[in-house]
């Protein structure tokens, strides 16, 4: 099958080319990948445009669009539709993504399933640790490394680095109680599940709209699946943009009443409208 890593990216150069490092480096390399730009500056376009001869032409794209608040949904919209993939596997811009990511998310993927992983948060101290040579060598997963520079706090981190035989974390990501919901910054599944669902929800802000997604997938019969423990994916913190609480806590509690309503369609999608509108 046909795959493709979409980058999710607004401002953040430095992160993104530490992805793109670890993207490079993947155990395997058949895939594409598209940096889904919400506005970023110039500096962005001259990285990648650094990185295009390294991935080639065909293998990476940038698509960019003006920003205007968050957009995040409009350009993941946008980067589904014009994919030439038959699977898509959804990454931010501020994480780095193990060796054998990719190969973790194609392995596992089957018909009416989508994939959801967490996230390895490491503190802005650690996050400048982590520079080209040591991201490219796969070194930042090391737990040795990770431990030495006090970034393993949690059981759970140790458990995240994928350490163990995958007949061991199968096991304990299917009776760990985190739920099975659509996470933005590390889940995967097919094209046409997300075409047939109308992609996200343009009309939502930030917090939860990842989820939301989520909800309608799991409306047309396509169940989630944790890789929670063996696809581990380092979250770089950063300076970022001032979040509205007043409206992250209100779209949060918009999103989860959505759930309960069996909705499969959102008219604020990649076609905009009510699909009988689309019908023949």
């Amino acid at each position: 099958m046909r795959c493709e890593v979409i980058v999710s990216t607004y401002e953040s150069p430095r992160a993104l080319h530490l992805c793109l490092v670890a993207l490079y480096a993947q155990y395997r390399d058949d895939f594409n990948v598209c940096i889904a730009d919400d506005g970023s500056s110039s500096e962005t376009k001259e990285l990648i445009e650094q990185w295009l001869p390294r991935f080639g032409m065909s293998s990476l794209r940038h698509l960019w669009q003006p920003h205007n608040g968050f957009g995040k949904n409009k350009i993941l919209n946008k980067a589904i539709s014009e994919s030439k993939a038959d699977y898509l596997i959804f990454i931010d811009g501020d994480c780095v993504p193990s060796p054998k990511f990719i190969e973790r998310h194609i392995s596992l993927a089957q018909p009416s399933r989508f994939l959801t992983g967490g996230v390895i948060r490491l503190p802005e101290s650690v996050s400048l640790l982590l520079q080209e040579a040591n991201v490219a060598s796969g070194e930042v997963f090391n737990p040795t490394w990770l431990s030495s520079v006090g970034a393993l706090r949690r059981l759970s981190d140790r458990i995240k680095l994928g350490q163990f035989p995958h007949r061991l974390t199968n096991f304990i990501e299917y009776i760990t109680p985190v739920k099975r919901t659509w996470n933005g910054g590390n889940s995967s599944g097919w094209r046409q599940d997300l075409l047939t669902i109308n992609g996200f929800d343009e009309s939502l802000s930030y917090g939860a709209e990842d989820i939301e997604l989520g909800f309608r997938l799991n409306n047309i019969g396509v169940t989630g699946r944790r890789l929670r423990y063996s696809a581990p994916l380092l979250h770089l913190e950063h300076a970022r943009q001032c979040i509205d609480s007043v409206q992250f806590a209100a779209n949060r509690k918009h999103v989860l009443r959505l759930r309960g309503l069996s909705l499969k369609w959102t008219n604020q999608g990649i076609l905009k409208g009510h699909p009988n509108a689309f019908k023949d």
